[in-house]
């Protein structure tokens, strides 16, 4: 059977398979290397490490570029600030952008254009940060967990990709469900939302990793509050610090724990897997639906 499908296929073919398969395999190493080589650089003695040569796997294995991350006082009640800011962030987010989205979908919406130029407006022109200091500190976030979340209940963008998508849907679904005596809202959610599961997946996984690689807003806004630090904030003032004492050339640095030592390459590269891991983690479980919320609008009926 494998033989009568060989000679089926072309010279051509099998030149274009084997060309493929070939360039397949040098994209993915091309792709993994870098990973590869932060995660052996981790792992790498720092002084080892500043004679270079460390590619794919540590040369002197040691666990004090970790030791000297996870040693922060703060880490734990930053990294309970990161998930919670992650989790929450990212329901809210979803759950009121698909609801926008539904309503700027439906014909019958009388506003429906106005309001969508207004959101798309936002997306070409900003008050700036300054401005967006001020409204901040006038509602009261300052220094405050929902600094993390209201400003970002909403978002143009996700609006319209969400709304492409249920414009893409069947019109007889909710004019069935009107029939049937259900509301707006009981349709929102028992119909939309489970046919929605793609895009909602995709939008999900961005919002996520915005909100999980986020630490600007916790310097802006709440860097008097130590308890409202964010995971991301608190690695980006150890490599800060780190960079500083070592003058950003290499120079090693002694640990206050024992006789090891780190660098500031080492450091970076240990602080890149600890935010990378969850992430990485948590993709595969979103992948199937990341990959066909990409094709939003791809194919058109």
């Amino acid at each position: 059977m494998l033989n009568i499908q060989l000679k089926r296929k072309s010279k051509g073919d099998i030149i274009f398979e084997v060309f493929l398969t070939i360039f397949m395999i040098l994209f993915v190493i091309v792709t993994l290397y870098p990973i590869l080589n932060t995660l052996a650089i981790s792992f790498n003695d720092g002084i080892d490490a500043v004679r270079g040569g460390v590619y794919l796997w540590p040369r002197m294995f040691t666990l004090k570029n970790y030791e000297t991350v996870l040693s922060n006082a703060n880490l734990k009640q930053a990294a309970f600030i990161s998930v919670s800011r992650t989790v929450i962030g990212t329901v809210t987010h979803v759950f009121l952008t698909a609801m926008l989205a539904y309503i700027l979908s439906r014909k019958e919406f009388v506003f429906k254009k106005q309001l969508s130029f207004i959101y798309v407006l936002t997306m070409y022109v900003s008050g700036g940060m300054i401005p967006g200091y001020i409204l901040i500190k006038k509602l009261g976030l300052l220094n405050n967990f929902l600094v993390y979340i209201v400003p970002g209940l909403v978002s143009a963008f996700n609006m319209i990709v969400i709304r492409t998508y249920i414009n893409g849907l069947p019109d007889s679904l909710v004019e069935s469900a009107k029939i049937d005596g259900a509301g707006e809202f009981r349709i929102f959610m028992q119909i939309i939302l489970p046919l929605c599961k793609p895009v909602l997946a995709t939008v999900a996984l961005f919002v996520a990793v915005g909100q999980w690689n986020s630490w600007f807003d916790a310097m802006l806004y709440c860097s008097a509050s130590p308890k409202l630090t964010t995971l991301q904030y608190e690695l980006m003032k150890l490599l800060s610090s780190t960079t500083m004492q070592g003058g950003g050339t290499g120079t090693i640095e002694m640990l206050k724990n024992g006789g090891g030592m780190v660098t500031p390459a080492s450091i970076r590269a240990a602080i890149t897997i600890v935010t990378a891991l969850p992430i990485v983690c948590l993709y595969p479980f979103l992948q199937k639906y990341f990959v066909s919320g990409l094709t939003i609008g791809g194919v058109k009926e």
